[in-house]
């Protein structure tokens, strides 16, 4: 019988976006894609593991409600991160319409984005 670990599903302080001149680095050089209700910068990277960032500003509305966005966004991230054909530093920013969608939503608008932008492996 076949015993092969699943793969560990983390989304730890490596694969986090904080510094302020990281997300304008990747606005400027790197690639953009709007898919629902995200919008997607992202950079290629050469080594090392994909990393992301989450911007919900206040037009999504309060902080309850930007926090939510901002965790699907995440969860959606931490979830398929390892279908990325590269690794990536990407920026999600949450749109307003991400306001009470439910997480299979958001999930259906993340891979549809990833597909947009050519991120995913072959056969994902």
């Amino acid at each position: 019988m076949d015993e092969t670990k699943p793969r560990r599903l983390r989304f730890g302080r490596t694969s986090r976006i904080k510094q302020g001149r990281d997300f304008g680095r990747i606005k400027q050089d790197g690639e953009r894609v709007a898919s629902g209700c995200l919008i997607a910068n992202w950079r290629r990277l050469l080594d090392g593991p994909s990393r992301l960032g989450v911007i919900s500003s206040k037009k999504i509305g309060g902080a309850v409600a930007r926090n939510r966005a901002r965790r699907l966004l995440r969860e959606s991230f931490r979830l398929h991160q390892h279908e990325l054909a590269q690794a990536v530093d990407l920026v999600l920013v949450a749109r307003p319409s991400i306001a009470g969608k439910p997480f299979a939503s958001v999930e259906r608008d993340f891979l549809t984005m990833l597909r947009k932008a050519g991120l995913l492996s072959p056969g994902k």
